[in-house]
């Protein structure tokens, strides 16, 4: 049962599933649930749709998902707001404030909100922030990694993160390391607290590997053989990520099937490397999956691997730990605060070598799934939902 409501907040936030990108922001989804579900929050979120003026393409799908609805236990919003591809980010945040005020003053008006909140920094941060002005109402906005990293390389990005820490009631990192890079571009650290993320513990835990080989060679029609070295990697196909470099590393470990869980648009390349190197008959493209399907694939692994350029601190890390496989990633974000022991893993650089010699170390040390799991034992939604609400506590 439902805690009973004393406070409510308007969430803002452009990463949230939508039925076009069913897992897109699902860990935003997962924090706000439990939130709802039991602490004395009230939760409705806005999740803007930007779709430009003709919604051609890949944004006719996306205008099919701008409807309304309770999803996760709370109401969802979604107001389309117009999008200008690849030139509009400066412009975004403006954008989306203006179409979602009218729809935040008639919400508040009804029922009247403590907080405005933003889960992701840009551009939801500044566009949280105008709304927050126009309403009276105090505002937090958090960090996730790619929103500070990216945006924060671009100078009009920079100021406005820097605006929005600034005026901020609360300002939140998914990790220390986030939090010293949001320092560095110059937020006030001492004003930032870390809200480390969730895990569906009864989701994601070891699983015995007898038969889950099997299983998976005949759920994808992919040969897998016992004496595979199992790799998966779990993430969307974009450069950052780094998925070209654990193909590259399968010309030099002759047993070694990759297993690539995600979407994007790096796929055409990565089939093209596979194929050029001889190995594409040892990388499988799984696509999107739910999140049932991870457990099993990650249990049946030998490893994790995930060599991004950036990252705030990666679900895909903590999911795999708790499902005891340990995991092979470069010094990117929070890795440090995940890996901190070996049976978590190893951090090495990135490039193939360094990559190959870590998948090597892991897979050849012994290790029980049980300890391996153990190194994540202090995440889960309700810790993740009952600190986001200690935090509201502390700003109104």
């Amino acid at each position: 049962m439902s805690a009973v409501k004393t406070r409510r907040v308007l969430s803002l936030s452009t990463l949230f599933p939508n039925t076009a990108h069913p897992r897109f922001g699902i860990f935003v989804a997962r924090s706000l649930e439990a939130l709802q579900r039991d602490t004395h929050w009230d939760v409705t979120l806005i999740n803007p749709i930007g779709l430009p003026p003709l919604a051609l393409g890949r944004y006719k799908m996306l205008a099919g998902a701008a409807r309304n609805g309770r999803e996760f236990g709370f109401d969802v919003h979604r107001p389309i707001f117009r999008l200008l591809p690849k030139v509009g980010g400066r412009l975004n945040p403006r954008l989306i404030a203006r179409a979602v005020l009218p729809l935040a003053r008639r919400l508040h008006a009804g029922r009247p909100f403590d907080l405005v909140d933003a889960q992701f920094f840009y551009p939801d941060g500044p566009a949280a922030m105008m709304i927050a002005r126009e309403l009276g109402l105090p505002f937090s906005v958090k960090a996730r990694g790619a929103d500070i990293h990216y945006w924060g390389a671009r100078g009009y990005g920079r100021e406005a993160l820097i605006e929005t820490a600034r005026e901020a009631a609360g300002v939140l990192a998914v990790c220390e390391a986030l939090a010293d890079d949001m320092a560095t571009l110059g937020m006030d650290r001492d004003r930032i607290g870390i809200h480390y993320t969730g895990l569906d513990r009864d989701l994601f835990r070891p699983l015995d590997h007898n038969g889950l080989r099997a299983r998976l060679a005949e759920r994808f029609s992919i040969p897998i053989a016992r004496d595979d070295l199992l790799l998966v990697t779990v993430g969307a196909l974009i450069e950052r990520k780094g998925q070209a470099y654990v193909v590259k590393s399968l010309a030099d470990l002759p047993k070694g099937r990759l297993l690539l869980v995600g979407k994007g648009e790096d796929e055409p390349s990565l089939r093209a490397l596979a194929k050029e190197l001889g190995v594409a008959g040892r990388v499988h493209f799984l696509g999107s999956l739910d999140p049932s399907m991870l457990p099993p694939i990650l249990s049946a692994a030998d490893a994790m691997v995930l060599p991004s350029a950036s990252e705030g601190l990666a679900n895909a890390w903590i999911e795999s730990l708790a499902c005891g496989t340990p995991i092979v990633i470069t010094d990117a974000g929070g890795a440090r605060e995940v890996v901190t022991s070996p049976e978590a893993g190893v951090i090495v650089a990135r490039n193939c070598r360094a990559i190959r010699e870590g998948i090597e170390a892991v897979t050849a040390r012994p290790h029980s799934p049980e300890a391996v799991a153990e190194t994540v034992e202090a995440f889960s939604w309700e810790a993740n939902g009952a600190a986001l609400a200690a935090h509201y506590d502390e700003i109104v």
